[in-house]
């Protein structure tokens, strides 16, 4: 068992880690089906989890000196006061099961399937009271932007509808997502927060007044609600429009390099759970062989994702990617057309982003099997060469406290 050590307000708790009260349901409650896929799915964690971290990086071997340490004159300390308010809201039993080491694997042992398949651990918003809630929330809010915010909703409605339309109060629900922490709130020290469940899935990392907002998953289906409690809502349309203007604005001998393959099949393999040692070479068209436009636009498609971030923090972050412009490459798979099913990939030595039009899951009564859909979208976050989680910072951080 994994043991942990949390200090709040004066107070010093050990405890072993507990599954959360909505993944301690008796096997027998399980279709046969789904136990197959819950073992599957922790045997792969389990070998994931047995790799030490090195992080997403290419053939040629990780880079160094990245990502120092600095402070970026944009303060956390809302971020860290509603962290601090959101632990002082739990009991012992709620803390033994939410808040971890800074170090703790627990960081890496997420996953953007369903809690029926996987197992979290933290408590989750249907468990929370109404305090508990409202300073889970609160906390959201101050270390999202507005658009990141109202994204993370939607995606949590989006689990709603997969609800009313497959019936399994095991699998869904728009409050089966599990929030944990990790160190101590500290004005200097690190510490973060994680945010766990279908489809949306958020690691953050704070080291004095620097932000790391990776890995993170963002996706859902169905991709525009037909019918039900929240009929309309609609998620991923912008990730996807800007993608798709992107790879339209090339000329014929851009695509030819941005494309991997004009045929889109299957699902494609993306750097998400399990994946955090992922070798992934640098694919398709680079920033270098863009006209001025098509950089602007690039970097449009990254603040899509990167604008999720709270507004201040986003724009370091997107300084930080644009000085690695050059060296930035965008990959395309599938068809060009309006309604066109596709998957596309920017990366660059501090940025990876994966955009995919999946197979049909919880949605087979909508689309066909086994037939990728724009109603199922999969994206994906990284911060490539060691800092997912916040990692090379935290280690440049313990290593500076050991002298």
């Amino acid at each position: 068992m994994r043991i942990f050590l949390s200090h709040l307000l004066g107070l010093t708790v050990v405890a072993a880690t507990a599954l959360s009260a909505g993944v301690g349901l008796s096997q027998s409650k399980y279709p046969a089906n789904l136990l197959n896929q819950k073992g599957n799915f922790s045997r792969g964690a389990a070998a994931a989890m047995g790799e030490p971290f090195v992080g997403v990086t290419t053939s040629a071997g990780k880079i160094g000196g990245l990502f120092p340490v600095r402070s970026t004159g944009v303060s956390t300390e809302a971020i860290r006061s509603a962290a601090e308010v959101f632990l002082a809201t739990l009991n012992t039993i709620d803390l033994s099961r939410t808040h971890f080491a800074i170090d703790d694997p627990e960081w890496r042992d997420w996953s953007n399937v369903d809690v029926g398949i996987f197992p979290r651990r933290g408590v989750s918003l249907e468990e929370m009271n109404p305090e508990q809630k409202a300073a889970a929330w609160n906390l959201l809010e101050q270390s999202l932007s507005a658009k990141g915010l109202e994204q993370t909703r939607a995606i949590m409605r989006t689990e709603q509808t997969l609800f009313e339309l497959n019936g399994e109060p095991i699998r869904y629900g728009e409050e089966k997502y599990y929030l944990t922490m990790m160190g101590i709130p500290a004005a200097d020290g690190p510490w973060g927060w994680q945010l766990d469940g279908h489809h949306l899935v958020i690691n953050f990392f704070v080291l004095g007044d620097q932000v790391v907002m990776t890995p993170a998953f963002w996706g859902g289906e169905p991709v525009t609600a037909q019918s039900g409690k929240y009929a309309g809502n609609t998620i991923m349309q912008p990730e996807q429009n800007l993608g798709l203007a992107l790879m339209q604005s090339l000329d014929r001998d851009q695509q030819g390099r941005a494309t991997l393959s004009s045929e889109k099949t299957r699902n494609y393999p993306m750097a998400a759970s399990n994946a955090d040692n992922k070798v992934q070479d640098y694919e398709g068209v680079s920033g270098a062989d863009l006209t001025s436009s098509q950089r602007l636009a690039l970097l449009e498609v990254i603040r899509a994702y990167i604008g999720n971030l709270r507004d201040p923090h986003a724009v370091i972050t997107m300084e930080e990617i644009a000085a690695h412009l050059d060296n930035t490459f965008f990959a395309w798979i599938g068809a060009t057309e309006e309604d066109a099913v596709f998957y596309y990939r920017i990366h660059s030595p501090v940025i990876m982003i994966e955009f995919d039009h999946q197979n049909p899951v919880g949605t087979l009564m909508l689309n066909e099997r086994g037939v990728p859909t724009r109603d199922h979208i999969h994206t994906v976050v990284r911060t490539p060469n060691g800092n997912d989680y916040g990692k090379d910072l935290l280690a440049q951080h313990l290593a500076s406290q050991a002298h």
